[in-house]
């Protein structure tokens, strides 16, 4: 390891190029937290330039170079940027405003120097002149803007080359636009120049431009420290960046696969890497109470699917090392590549819920079931040589456990064991759909059963379902799924059949009270349901009128009470009685779900426990029980 200090122009002068590696993120500096300060360091030290005072360099901190042996006679010079490529990008920006801002000033004579710092010479003896010439080239998120914004010989190219980043008058809109990260620091440091040399003093702007060159070439030093053959550069990446705020586990896991790559690594980025790059990846995921970009969720439930071992999200780099270093065949980059692709586009399937397979149709029936523990197995089904058939009875059976448990009010506090034991049988090869059905029937206890037809029936006609053990978005699942499968071929289909803009409706309303008539046919006040609820732990007697305030009440929150209204509907009748809350709310549905409601005249105790036994009906058909198939 070599460690020197060198002004920027010594940094950039030789024939070499400073290669980003793949590993690294993308340039993330800007104007309020990096250029702004940078800018007043120069402009320091270009004043005590025109000043004619001693010239004290300003230190810009350490790099970190790999140098990387050169196949034969021809190209450049080049050395990895394992820490510090904010830096040296930066001053390449500053060294190309700086070129705008010089020809502005009609001081021609300083462009040979600063274009020697931009531009590698001799092309005709570069092996690839388009990557080659540069001095610095960025990781492959940025190049194609880095590129553009480099080589435009001036600020009115810049502008023809990014139109939508410009205003009418030529200026750098403040808003609206996400820019390019390279023409704003571009743009921003030469708008500084620009300001500073054509300044309305008694020095020429000539003058004023060579202070600012000079304070730029020579008034800036870097501690560049060149690694040799001996010291590894992925341990010393991680040193300097393992416990940086700004860095996420996959950053990690990214440097540990490409340090791995060796002259495919173009070609494995492109091929095997660029698509963890989408939009999509970088999404917030919430888990619980941790909230983790959607990548990290997936490198975890990779790794998990791989091993049938869960890992902890909270040290996914070390556990993604153990597992690399443990597994056969997994030590090269293009192994870690093709297994995080095989699942890849599979848990992109069942996250968004997106297409036609199996595990996409899977994704969507589950989305709301807080079912994360069964994501593992559900890619390993995915990946195997199981049939699209065999692959939907296995997610089926998930999909009724998951559904059981909840609507009997069960928790799900031990679904890692369960799903993770289910995993290590698939692995291991033993797992047929019948060995899955029969070993999840197999489950007892409290924390593990699969209810049964007499458990669900009795939890699904009594039960509290909504507000109770259901959330709004479980239960509009469940009337998705009915009505679903109260669709004949005979009948209209919406294609796709959503909900999403239906609302959830007590058909006997929660405030009851004025509208709807008691069997003695009497009504009651809100106090008297209120009153009646302590006698329920009461040793005295009860009488029939209470009684039956009690069972409304019972009788509110129950499936067979609940069902889905269109929002446009006039809700101020909500609470009104049966009759002609049925001719407002349900008359124009065209759910099935509703049908029966519009050949109802009255609606009690008895009409909720009528209406929750045909929906069982259909609901032991979509999320048959354990032992039936």
């Amino acid at each position: 390891m070599d460690s020197r200090t060198f002004t920027v122009q010594q940094i950039y002068q030789d024939r070499r190029q400073y290669r980003v590696p793949f590993y690294q993120r993308p340039y993330v500096w800007n104007r309020d937290d990096q250029w702004g300060r940078l800018w007043e360091d120069i402009r320091d030290k270009a004043e005590a330039r025109l000043q004619g005072g001693k010239a004290i360099p300003h230190f810009m901190g350490a790099v970190v170079l790999e140098p990387q042996r050169k196949q034969g006679l021809l190209g450049v010079e080049r050395h990895h940027i394992i820490d510090g490529q904010q830096r040296l990008t930066t001053l390449q920006y500053v060294l190309n405003a700086l070129v705008h801002t010089l020809r502005a000033a009609g001081n021609d004579k300083l462009l040979a120097l600063i274009d020697a710092c931009l531009t590698n010479s001799n092309p005709e003896t570069m092996e690839d002149v388009s990557v080659e010439r540069f001095k610095l080239w960025p990781t492959f998120r940025d190049r194609k803007q880095y590129e553009e914004s480099m080589t435009a010989t001036s600020v009115d190219e810049l502008r023809q080359r990014f139109p939508a980043s410009f205003t009418q008058t030529g200026s750098l809109r403040k808003i609206g636009v996400a820019h390019p990260p390279a023409l704003e620091a571009i743009m921003f440091f030469h708008e500084q120049m620009l300001d500073w040399v054509i300044d309305e003093t008694e020095v020429e702007a000539v003058t004023r431009a060579t202070a600012l060159a000079t304070a730029v070439l020579t008034d800036l030093s870097i501690v560049c420290i060149s690694l040799g053959e001996e010291d590894d550069a992925q341990v010393i990446f991680e040193t300097l960046n393992g416990h940086g705020a700004e860095l996420h586990a996959t950053d990690l896991i990214r440097n540990f696969i490409f340090m791995r790559a060796g002259t495919d690594a173009d070609d494995l980025y492109s091929n095997l890497w660029s698509q963890f790059e989408a939009p999509i990846w970088s999404e917030s995921q919430t888990r619980g109470r941790l909230s983790r970009p959607r990548l990290e969720w997936f490198v975890q439930t990779a790794v998990q699917a791989q091993t049938s071992e869960e890992i902890d999200v909270g040290r996914l780099y070390a556990g993604y090392r153990r597992f690399v270093d443990s597994a056969a065949g997994l030590h090269a980059a293009g192994a870690q590549l093709t297994m995080l692709n095989r699942y890849g586009e599979q848990y992109k399937a069942l996250v968004t819920g997106a297409g036609s397979t199996p595990i996409s149709v899977f994704g969507r029936r589950i989305a709301v079931w807080d079912a994360s523990p069964t994501h593992a197995l559900a890619l390993r089904v995915a990946t195997s040589s199981m049939s699209p058939d065999e692959q939907l009875e296995i997610y089926g059976c998930i999909e009724s456990y998951l559904v059981r448990r909840a609507v009997c009010g069960l928790s799900r506090k031990n679904y890692n064991k369960v799903f993770a034991q289910q995993l290590k049988r698939l692995i291991d090869g033993e797992l047929t759909t019948a060995a899955f059905r029969n070993a999840l029937s197999s489950l007892s206890g409290e924390a593990s059963r699969w209810p049964t037809d007499d458990e669900f029936r009795r939890q699904w006609i009594d039960g509290d379902a909504y507000p109770g053990r259901l959330d709004a978005a479980k239960l509009r699942a469940i009337f998705h799924r009915l009505e679903t499968a109260m669709r004949t071929e005979k009948t209209e289909e919406l294609v796709p059949l959503t909900l999403d803009s239906l609302d959830i409706d007590h058909i006997l309303p929660k405030s009851w009270y004025s509208h709807w008539a008691l069997p003695d046919g009497t009504t009651a006040l809100a106090f008297d349901a209120v009153n009646a609820q302590p006698l329920r732990f009461s040793s005295a007697a009860i009488d029939s009128r209470t009684q039956a305030i009690l069972d409304r009440e019972d009788a509110l929150p129950r499936i067979g009470n609940l069902t889905l209204v269109h929002l446009g509907v006039n809700r101020s009748l909500q609470n009104y009685g049966f009759g002609k809350k049925r001719d407002a709310l349900f008359e124009h549905s065209n759910l099935h779900l509703n049908r029966a409601l519009m050949k109802r005249d009255t609606w009690d105790e008895a009409a909720i426990v009528a209406r929750g036994e045909a929906l069982f009906e259909f609901a032991t058909t979509i999320w048959p029980g354990p032992g039936t198939s």
